[in-house]
């Protein structure tokens, strides 16, 4: 299994902090955002190789970050060629840039690379393993407007996607979803083709809203939090409380 790492963003809404530095590199602590996620993701045994793909401005510098660290699995860096936010080619575009380019022919955990997370994906990928689907995670989100905001999933008593929405005003659950994804080799040729055939390229969940209407998929309910950080006040708060 590759471990695809989402990281071309260009974090436009925390400013001069990340005009010329990637935001998977901002230190909390000791440690990077990223560095703090694969620091989990390399004990997994299914995990044979960490897959960063980022943007023709940030490459060298992931490249640079690369040659200092040492997991036990290999870390490879993708360029997605793009320089600017208006011409990013969106979450759904990485990935497909990414399996075109290395053509990668192995089941995929696919993740953002801006949260700090209190679980293990170990267990995400037990779980997907037992259910031999693609798969995608969700908590429970009391907040109406968190969940306008995000993906919303129905799911029946085995876990099975029944619908998910894309930031839905009138959210039929609380099942929030947040960006970590398990695609599994036989839905390939599915989203190899998403994107010709009407999937969103921007959000990572517009490939899981697409892939619920066209394969079986299954949730998984997160064992622990997670602390998106999306803007300088997050940042800020999660330095103070996670980077002493």
């Amino acid at each position: 299994m590759k471990n695809i790492v989402i990281a071309a963003g260009y974090a436009t809404r925390l400013g001069e902090l990340t005009k010329n530095y990637p935001k998977p590199l901002l230190k909390i602590g000791e440690k990077s955002i990223l560095e703090r996620m694969l620091d989990d993701i390399d004990t997994i045994p299914a995990i044979d190789e960490h897959i960063i793909i980022t943007n023709h401005r940030f490459a060298p510098i992931f490249e640079e970050w690369a040659l200092q660290k040492h997991y036990t699995k290999p870390v490879t860096i993708v360029d997605d060629g793009t320089s600017t936010n208006e011409t990013r080619l969106g979450a759904v575009g990485d990935l497909l840039f990414t399996m075109n380019q290395l053509q990668i022919d192995d089941d995929m955990l696919v993740v953002a690379a801006d949260n700090l997370l209190f679980f293990s994906f170990r267990e995400f990928v037990d779980f997907a393993r037992a259910k031999q689907t693609s798969c995608i995670m969700y908590h429970e989100q009391p907040s109406i407007e968190k969940l306008q905001r995000t993906g919303v999933i129905v799911i029946d008593e085995n876990n099975r996607v029944l619908e998910m929405a894309e930031k839905p005003q009138v959210p039929k659950t609380h099942h929030a979803v947040p960006p970590f994804y398990i695609y599994l080799r036989k839905d390939f040729d599915l989203i190899r083709h998403a994107l010709e055939n009407g999937c969103g390229n921007d959000a990572p969940g517009n490939l899981s809203h697409y892939l619920v209407e066209h394969t079986t998929m299954h949730a998984w309910p997160m064992t622990g939090g997670r602390f998106d950080i999306g803007s300088l006040d997050t940042y800020y708060e999660a330095c103070e409380k996670y980077g002493k």
